[in-house]
C-alpha cells in the first residue's frame, strides 16, 4: 500500500489537521471576543461557535495522532481507526459548510438592511467567522477525500 499524501500518518495530514485547528480557533475567537448578547439570538452564529467548539478538539486530537504517526513513520492501517476518521471528517465538514453560509448570510442581510445591532463593525467580525470557518471546511473536506482514497485499500 502506498502512502497517500494528505491521509492520516503522513506530514501533508499533519499540516492539513494543523490548519483545520487553527482556522477553527480563528473563527472562535472571532465570533467571541467582543460580541455582544444580541449575536446570540441568531441560529447561525450559535451553530457556528458550537460546531468550531466540536472541530477543533478532534483536529487537535487527530493531529497529535498524526504527529505520533508521523514521528513512528508508520502508516495507520487500522480499518476501524480510518472509517471512523473518515466518518468524523464527513459529519464535520458538512456542518462547517452549512455553518460557515448560514452565519455569512445572515451577517450579510444584517448590514444590508442597516440593523441597529451592527454598529462598531461587528457585522464585519461575523463574516471574518464565517470565512475562517470555511476555510475549516476546504482543509475538513480535502482531509476527507485523501482518508475516502484511502478506505479502499484496508479491505
Amino acid at each position: 500500500m502506498d502512502k497517500q499524501p494528505g491521509a492520516m500518518g503522513t506530514s501533508a495530514g499533519l499540516a492539513l489537521r494543523l490548519g483545520q485547528a487553527t482556522f477553527s480557533v480563528s473563527s472562535l475567537l472571532f465570533m467571541c471576543f467582543g460580541v455582544s448578547f444580541f449575536s446570540y439570538s441568531y441560529a447561525p452564529f450559535c451553530l457556528l461557535v458550537t460546531t468550531m467548539g466540536l472541530v477543533t478538539p478532534w483536529s487537535l486530537g487527530l493531529a497529535m495522532i498524526d504527529t505520533f504517526l508521523v514521528l513512528a513513520k508508520r502508516p495507520s492501517n487500522q480499518r476501524r481507526v480510518l472509517s471512523a476518521v473518515v466518518l468524523g471528517d464527513w459529519v464535520l465538514s458538512v456542518l462547517s459548510l452549512a455553518v460557515s453560509c448560514s452565519t455569512a448570510s445572515v451577517a450579510d442581510f444584517l448590514i444590508a438592511s442597516g440593523n441597529v445591532y451592527c454598529r462598531d463593525n461587528i457585522c464585519l467580525r461575523y463574516q471574518l467567522s464565517a470565512a475562517m470557518a470555511f476555510l475549516t471546511w476546504i482543509l475538513s473536506s480535502a482531509s476527507l477525500l485523501f482518508n475516502l482514497w484511502l478506505l479502499p485499500t484496508l479491505y
